[in-house]
């Protein structure tokens, strides 16, 4: 029987977590019968089927066509599968591509876009230390400084919480911690052109573009590959 990662897409989608958890377990099992590791497994379903899921969900979501409490149902059913999942992608011996400290800016209690960002960096090798939301300039740089971060990204899902962002960059350059570390920001109304006007090293519209940035900055490729 084939992987077929929609079933875990679709499950996610319509928030049915038996359906999702019983996909993933059958997929870990046939990735395996095939001869892919474990971890390239988790890997493969993480991206394959639940981040497939809620990017679904993000636009739908975007689009209006769903609400909070449909996005929160089908959180849910991503948390059960990673549950799964976590404790095989976090026995890795590799090195992490970079550690970043994610979370939402000050004043902002929106956390299921960064949520997912987050999961998505951990299944790309990215060891990732999500602080959550209402998250102070301060709390930022404490973590930052205690996991030696070398990427932070900086979420804000409303327009009044954007200026947030650059009071955090800002306060990151008067700590000195540019120099250590490189800002990504990203939210519903954030663009790249709010990015470059802050001083932000990159911006990323969405989970997949963010995995993409956080490998450019990594590889410093500079500010002006990145934005």
């Amino acid at each position: 029987m084939p992987v077929d990662y929609d079933v875990i897409a679709n499950a996610i989608v319509e928030a049915d977590t038996d359906t999702a958890v019983d996909a993933v377990k059958a997929d870990l099992e046939i990735l395996g019968q095939e001869g892919l590791s474990e971890l390239d497994s988790a890997k493969a379903i993480l991206n394959g089927g639940l981040i497939a899921g809620m990017d679904i969900i993000s636009e739908l979501w975007v689009q209006e066509k769903i609400f909070i409490p449909e996005v929160l149902l089908s959180a849910k059913v991503m948390h059960a599968c990673m549950n799964l999942l976590r404790p095989i992608l976090e026995a890795s011996n590799e090195p992490p591509r970079g550690i970043v400290v994610i979370g939402t800016v000050k004043g902002d209690l929106h956390d299921i876009g960064q949520n997912i960002v987050s999961m998505m960096l951990r299944g790309n090798g990215f060891e990732v230390h999500n602080i959550g939301p209402n998250s102070s300039p301060e709390k930022f740089m404490d973590k930052c400084r205690e996991v030696n971060a070398n990427l932070v990204g900086l979420s804000a899902l409303l327009t009044t919480t954007m200026p947030m962002q650059r009071e955090t960059i800002k306060a990151f350059d008067e700590a000195g911690l540019l120099e250590e570390a490189a800002i990504m920001v990203g939210g519903a109304p954030v663009t790249s052109d709010w990015a470059e006007k802050i001083d932000a090293d990159g911006y990323a519209p969405d989970a997949a573009h963010t995995v993409k940035l956080a490998n450019l900055l990594v590889e410093d490729l500079g500010v002006e590959a990145a934005l």
